[in-house]
């Protein structure tokens, strides 16, 4: 799928919310903009609706197509795209103590193996912490081709609407059975992000809403293209539903939101999603200055912002102190430059690697030659 203004934006918005969230790491916003940053955390389930979304095309695709699904091709690409940028910083974490945003940080061999979401202790490994949603894409990369294969290998509608209710239903019970035992106990340590905000099987909704939009633009673009058709209809429900989500989610870590409000909030993207796919769309055929370029560094920005936070309050923090749009622009501007630094040193060139490599493969594969590793 081509780059699409309206998914571009999506994206923009959900890398600047998370950053606006976490900007209570530096002090906040001020009274007068933390409104911004109060539902920021939600930026993240964006990133899964449109990734749930994008990768599931790229594995459906083919196999609608009756061809053969190369997981080693699939894997490769995600490494080359993943791992470097993440890598890089990873090992900034590790061997510059001073930079981390919070005191302790769980241990490198957690982050490495994409388990840190479900090992962590977050009272006192809260450094790098917002890998945890990388943790829980590596997981859905690694799952989701095999499954997808099994599926369509005899396709069913029923046995793909059954899997996506109990997946759905399970979220709710899992989360509610958690969330009561929990505060009945009330445990000495941070049980909501331990055990119900960062564990995979807690957050499948997302990816689930993205997956179930994949499907359809792939096995019924007739009924696909009648939705983009009336993605302006579809952006004004995903606003009303986001809504509801805030309303659901009023107290962050209470049960109404942590049983019902992560369905209600990633159906709510989803629809975004669907108007942003569309060009007939007011987001869809909208060129935000800036937004596509924000969209293109978005991974390197949210592996790096809370490293740049950091550094620029270690040097800066005091002066910046009570200086509201000067320390906010400040802030933006370092952050920008830190993401820009790690993309176009570090992502950026591994991603036009991966392309050559791709390149002579496939000229490789036409002429007949050997392909080698």
């Amino acid at each position: 799928m081509s780059r699409l203004p309206g998914l571009d934006l999506l994206r923009a918005i959900a890398v600047i919310w998370v950053m606006l969230f976490h900007s209570f790491l530096v002090g906040g916003l001020g009274p007068d903009f933390a409104w911004l940053s109060r539902f920021g955390w939600m930026g993240v389930d964006i990133f899964f609706v449109l990734s749930g979304f994008l990768i599931g095309r790229q594995v459906l695709a083919p196999l609608a197509r009756g061809e053969r699904l190369s997981f080693a091709a699939f894997y490769s690409r995600r490494a080359w795209r993943i791992v470097p940028a993440f890598a890089v910083v990873l090992a900034i974490y590790v061997a510059f103590p001073a930079l981390h945003e919070a005191d302790g940080m769980a241990p490198w061999w957690q982050f490495a193996t994409f388990t840190m979401n479900l090992l962590v202790h977050y009272d006192t490994q809260a450094a790098f912490s917002h890998a945890w949603s990388l943790c829980v894409e590596e997981h859905f990369y690694l799952v989701f081709p095999a499954l997808a294969w099994w599926l369509t290998r005899r396709p069913s509608v029923a046995k793909f609407a059954g899997l996506c209710v109990f997946v759905l239903l399970a979220g709710i019970a899992v989360r509610t059975g958690t969330w009561l035992h929990d505060a009945a106990l009330d445990p000495p340590r941070n049980w909501f992000v331990e055990d119900i905000y960062y564990p995979t099987w807690n957050r499948l909704d997302g990816l689930l809403a993205g997956v179930v939009l994949a499907t359809l633009s792939v096995y019924r673009p007739a009924l696909w293209a009648r939705m983009g058709e009336r993605a302006n209809a579809f952006l004004v429900i995903g606003l009303l539903m986001m809504a509801l989500a805030f309303w659901l989610f009023r107290e962050r870590t209470g049960l109404l939101g942590n049983s019902i409000g992560w369905p209600v909030l990633s159906a709510a993207i989803a629809c975004l999603v669907v108007a942003g796919a569309s060009t007939r769309s007011w987001i869809g055929r909208w060129h935000v200055p800036g937004a596509a370029w924000i969209a293109a560094i978005s991974y390197s920005l949210y592996l790096s912002h809370k490293l740049v936070f950091h550094a620029v309050d270690l040097q800066f923090g005091q002066w910046l102190q009570d200086r509201g749009l000067i320390a906010f622009a400040v802030y933006a501007l370092a952050t920008l430059a830190g993401g820009a630094l790690l993309h176009y040193a570090v992502e950026r060139p591994f991603l036009q690697l991966r392309a050559r490599r791709e390149s002579t493969r496939r000229s490789a594969a036409a002429s007949g030659e050997p392909v080698t590793a």
